[in-house]
């Protein structure tokens, strides 16, 4: 049977005025992380209006960033209050369950807003350049357009997949074209482990223990999924 996700929209009210609030709290903090993004293009020898200009093909390919390969981003985490109240936003605007916007936000930035991949994915939730223009980002390094671009992404592939989370974020790392070839999450060592990483941590496992990519929509997942956990 068919894996059916459970997005849980958050009911708590927010102030009408929260854009504006939000957006005026956020501004010392953008001119910073802009900043920080001109240092980090000058390091790789590009400018940033070039960095911001990809000539990548259209999809939603998405890269995590790592900081491994990238080095720390140069600007710090967002505070978690703050954090916290652009993803219930989103969450509340596109009916995509929290939990699920913040673990792919951990896995993808780690909560860095200036976040920059070699491959050009930005902000916080690593969009490319096709994909911050699809959903009319103006500046993928605002906290506020990055995640709400974000979670509108992950609603689109979870209402493509039929609600298999599994292959959703399969899509969200590898691109769409592969999980419908493959129909089933690629057998792409980073995105293994970028689907079983996330699932694990919202306890959307395998009950047999087995790894999610080997998994598809028909191979074992629970139709009775357990309550998100906040973390």
């Amino acid at each position: 049977m068919a894996l059916f996700w459970v997005a849980a929209r958050l009911v708590a009210q927010t102030p009408v005025d929260f854009e504006a609030s939000v957006k005026a709290a956020m501004a010392p903090s953008i001119a910073q992380q802009r900043a920080a993004i001109r240092k980090q293009a000058i390091a790789t020898g590009q400018s940033a209006a070039a960095l911001a200009d990809s000539s990548a093909p259209s999809s939603f390919f998405t890269i995590p960033f790592s900081t491994e390969t990238e080095g720390a981003a140069d600007c710090d985490p967002l505070p978690r209050k703050q954090l916290d109240s652009l993803i219930t936003e989103a969450s509340r605007k596109t009916g995509v369950a929290a939990q699920l916007v913040r673990a792919v936000i951990d896995r993808e930035s780690g909560g860095r807003p200036c976040a920059l991949s070699a491959q050009r994915a930005e902000g916080l939730m690593q969009l490319m350049p096709v994909t911050a223009e699809e959903f009319d980002v103006d500046d993928p390094f605002d906290p506020q357009q990055n995640v709400e671009a974000g979670a509108k992404l992950l609603k689109s592939l979870l209402e493509r997949y039929n609600n298999d989370p599994a292959l959703a974020l399969g899509a969200y790392n590898a691109g769409s074209s592969r999980v419908d070839q493959e129909q089933a999450v690629p057998q792409i060592p980073e995105t293994v482990d970028y689907v079983t990483a996330i699932l694990d941590k919202l306890g959307l496992v395998n009950r047999k223990g087995e790894s999610a990519a080997g998994s598809t929509a028909n191979s074992g997942w629970p139709t009775a999924l357990p309550p998100l956990k906040d973390f």
